[in-house]
């Protein structure tokens, strides 16, 4: 008499998982065993033998079908998680304090950052998680914090109009022109605060990033009037750690006019400027422009004074981060292989490091640097950036309902007067 369902079942999920590791040979007997066991036909019980444990789609006259076939018994995990929970709380609140960087940049940094929390007070940590901070890479720490990372992706609004005035006399930026090796080349871009109308003034921040070691600085102007940008370009240029060297814009007017070219001229700064409708030109400021203006500022409409001077002390406090504790890595080779692009990126390093590791910077400011480093808190400057954040928040918040009690006032009148 032949098996019940419930035993062929059982004998199916017996069988099935030495079948599906065994050689070919040994196969054939299993199966030969398999068909007299429990009557099946051999080409069923071979189907139903390599496909135990999986969900199997058929399709019929009907429509689909789904069969679940028996499962098989999981194995179990033996061996022990090397980075546990005690690891992976340590490493959110740095990740945290890093400003969540990718796996990349935030492994190496992971050396000295330590050391600067637990000195200032700001993280204790034990012999055996230290030990696993200090050797965890990078793949793992993107594995461990995955669930972790849910970043917006917005589209930038480009407001760059062209300025064509003076134009022949800025020549465009060549290779053979800049020293990129050298501390001072930077290249300047206005990032527009309209939050997405461009009616009437409204604020911009002018971006400075130094090509050689990253070193950017930031500055907000009420708008991109060559008057203000100027004047910001010059308090930029007095907090610069380098002599200023050479500057490369776009085709932007509030940058190709006479002042600043004369200004240029008059200091001996090379003055150079992009092709037109290539971003890729200006790529050291570009990247900034989100990574640091939008992140901290975001794409709302700032055009009132105390907005002005919120942003302002907000990148006061926001240079000193990115710059001593910002790790961040550069281009070094671009190989085409086939359709493939392969990228090679130097070791991720602070623009700090950078600065010290110039042959170009001077020693005393090399020292200057070293003070200052020495002297702030990480988690103190993260605190006050993220207080300055909310400050400008609640300045959008008061703003957009003063602007909607003024609407609704607007509408009592008109709707008074219609009657």
């Amino acid at each position: 008499m032949g098996l019940n369902m419930t035993a062929r079942k059982a004998v199916t999920k017996e069988i099935a998982l030495r079948y599906q590791r065994s050689p070919k040979k040994v196969k054939g007997r299993m199966l030969d065993e398999f068909v007299g066991l429990t009557g099946y036909c051999r080409a069923y019980a071979s189907w139903l033998l390599r496909n135990c444990g999986s969900k199997v789609v058929l399709r019929g006259r009907g429509g689909k079908r789904v069969i679940f076939v028996a499962e098989i018994r999981k194995i179990t995990r033996k061996r022990q998680k090397i980075y546990d929970e005690e690891v992976l709380k340590v490493l959110k609140r740095v990740w945290y304090i890093m400003d969540f960087p990718c796996g990349k940049r935030f492994a190496p940094c992971l050396q000295w950052m330590v050391p600067k929390l637990e000195h200032h007070g700001e993280l204790e940590v034990s012999d055996h998680v230290r030990e696993k901070l200090v050797r965890i890479s990078a793949s793992t720490i993107d594995k461990l914090l995955r669930s972790e990372r849910r970043a917006m992706q917005l589209k930038p609004r480009a407001k760059t109009k062209p300025g064509t005035l003076l134009k022949h006399q800025i020549p465009i930026r060549t290779f053979s022109q800049w020293d990129e090796r050298r501390a001072g080349f930077v290249e300047i871009d206005l990032v527009s605060h309209d939050g997405g109308s461009t009616r009437g003034d409204f604020m911009h921040t002018l971006n400075v990033t130094d090509v050689a070691t990253g070193w950017t600085e930031m500055e907000a102007v009420k708008n991109k009037a060559q008057v203000w940008v100027f004047e910001a370009l010059e308090h930029i240029r007095q907090r610069l750690p380098f002599e200023l060297q050479g500057i490369d814009s776009d085709n932007d007017s509030a940058f190709i006019n006479a002042h600043l070219l004369t200004y240029c001229q008059q200091h001996t700064i090379t003055f150079t400027r992009s092709r037109a409708y290539k971003k890729n030109d200006n790529c050291f400021v570009e990247q900034k422009n989100w990574t640091v203006v939008r992140k901290a500022v975001g794409y709302l409409r700032y055009d009132t004074t105390n907005e002005l001077h919120t942003i302002n002390e907000l990148y006061e406090h926001l240079r000193l981060y990115i710059n001593l504790f910002q790790p961040v890595m550069k281009l070094t080779e671009k190989i085409r292989v086939g359709s493939k692009v392969k990228k090679h990126y130097d070791e991720p390093t602070t623009p700090y490091q950078r600065i010290l590791a110039s042959p170009s910077v001077p020693k005393e400011t090399k020292q200057k640097l070293t003070q200052q480093y020495d002297t702030l808190n990480p988690v103190a400057l993260k605190r006050t950036i993220v207080r300055l954040q909310n400050r400008l928040f609640n300045l959008q918040t008061k703003k957009r309902t003063r602007h909607a009690e003024e609407h609704c006032q607007t509408f009592r009148i008109d709707s008074y007067m219609t009657q």
